[in-house]
């Protein structure tokens, strides 16, 4: 088998927030490597289940070689977003156990070549999850208006030379195609000033291609509020993210399903239904100082808890 390399983050944190039981339905929603469903699976054991989603081959491919001794985990090959329909063919109405979300690409993603997902490898300009998607980066590069660019580099990268990266991009194609991820990130480089700073120039706009590609904002909030109405009482919800817009979005997502009220303040009477979530922790876990020696990216990661008390 080809080698798959991946770190598991906060492996233990996000598992212990699941309060895993025997005889109760878990799933994780970005089963990657692997890490994680076979915390949950060891802990679960005998009578639990576990219900693992991804659209990686390759992912699916290592996770079922390295899991293949537990009987109690059924792995799909589908993206999160369907988790409603899935379930419901599987026969399953209710998580009662709890569901882990573990957002973002993985280190495999990331360092293999060909998914051209890094700036520091030549390679087509891909960045897909899901490979038998159709719609891939060069797609994006090569076809968005430059309002468009302008608009996903701001939003999605919090590139401060959009408007410049933008404007090349376009003037750029016009000539030949941008194919490769060398020749965008030598654009960036070429067309944008010259700051001393930690990260390279193309990182924020790599980032808001990827996101763009794979509708990651907008694939995680319908997903968690589809996941709400699926989840039993007392059921947990873990969400690992990697980004600010992303932890964003998940921060305030489960702060409004866990607030009591949404009245306008001029409202005399509160006519809210009750809340759906209880906070579990306030403030994001994020990765230990010895965890971050051995796995860096780790650094950026929030852990968010939140537990079902809807009845």
């Amino acid at each position: 088998m080809e080698e798959f390399k991946h770190y598991t983050v906060m492996k233990n944190e996000a598992v212990d927030a699941l309060n895993c039981q025997s005889g109760k339905i878990y799933v994780d929603c970005t089963l990657g490597g692997g890490g994680h469903s076979e915390l949950i699976l060891k802990r679960i054991q005998p009578e639990g289940k576990l219900i693992a989603f991804d659209v990686d081959q390759d992912a699916i491919n290592f996770a079922s070689e390295r899991l293949k001794d537990y009987k109690n985990l059924t792995i799909v090959k589908d993206s999160y977003t369907n988790i409603k329909k899935v379930l419901q063919n599987l026969g399953v109405e209710k998580i009662t156990g709890g569901v882990l979300f573990d957002l973002g690409a993985s280190y495999h993603q990331f360092n293999k070549a060909e998914r051209g997902f890094s700036f520091s490898k030549d390679a087509p300009l891909d960045m897909r999850f899901n490979m038998e998607a159709d719609f891939t980066a060069k797609d994006l590069v090569n076809t968005y208006s430059e309002a468009d660019l302008v608009r996903i580099f701001s939003e999605y990268g919090e590139e401060r030379f959009s408007k410049r990266i933008a404007k090349k991009i376009v003037e750029e194609r016009k000539l030949k195609s941008i194919d490769t991820t060398i020749q965008l990130a030598d654009l960036i480089v070429n067309c944008t000033p010259h700051i001393k700073s930690s990260i390279h120039p193309a990182t924020r706009v790599f980032q808001a291609i990827r996101i763009e590609v794979n509708k990651e904002l907008t694939n995680v909030k319908n997903t968690l509020n589809d996941v709400l109405d699926l989840l039993d009482f007392g059921a947990i919800l873990s969400v690992i993210s990697f980004h600010s817009l992303e932890d964003r979005l998940v921060k305030q997502t489960l702060k409004y399903h866990s607030q009591r009220c949404h009245c306008d303040k001029s409202q005399m009477i509160c006519h809210c239904p009750p809340p759906i979530l209880e906070l579990v922790n306030k403030k994001p876990i994020t990765a230990s100082d010895e965890e971050i020696k051995v796995n860096p990216p780790s650094r950026s990661a929030k852990l968010r808890i939140a537990k079902c008390i809807k009845q």
